[in-house]
């Protein structure tokens, strides 16, 4: 089901993109929680912390705790935000590995998108570290669980 464009936070009713004017708006303590999923061979996630490129598990959460600081280069419409706090978790199942970004800051909008690029690139990087020794993972999941906003 598609929504009228006048719904759409980032497009103008007559369907033109913009930024959001956020300069109205108080600064608030958010908080987002976004999680993903890289599924791959049993034999793949066993060997995760010792393939030939390194720590396929320390790499992926520094690229995701990156990529949460370069949001908004990555993403048109987004704004520039301080975060204040990004963490990144993977957690090696038996044929999977789990990914969960928080991100935080005291700003005027959001950091669902910072959460989600985070994961993102943490599932990415852990599919590129791996992909040598298995070509069927899948990159899925991906999903914001958590967000919100208490005074500053």
């Amino acid at each position: 089901m598609s929504e009228p464009l006048s719904d759409l936070s980032h497009v103008t009713t007559s369907g033109d993109v913009r930024m959001v004017d956020v300069g109205a708006k108080p600064a608030v303590r958010r908080r987002a929680v976004a999680r993903g999923r890289v599924r791959m061979a049993a034999t793949t996630a066993r060997a995760l912390s010792d393939l030939p490129k390194g720590d396929a598990l320390v790499t992926a959460k520094l690229a995701g705790i990156m990529a949460a600081k370069r949001t908004a280069e990555l993403i048109p419409l987004c704004h520039p935000l301080a975060l204040t706090h990004v963490d990144v978790e993977l957690e090696v199942g038996e044929e999977f590995v789990e990914i969960e970004a928080a991100a935080e800051t005291t700003a005027q909008t959001g950091v669902e998108m910072e959460a989600l690029v985070a994961v993102s690139i943490a599932a990415l990087t852990v599919y590129d570290m791996a992909k040598a020794i298995d070509k069927g993972m899948t990159i899925d999941e991906i999903r914001l669980v958590e967000k919100t906003k208490e005074p500053a």
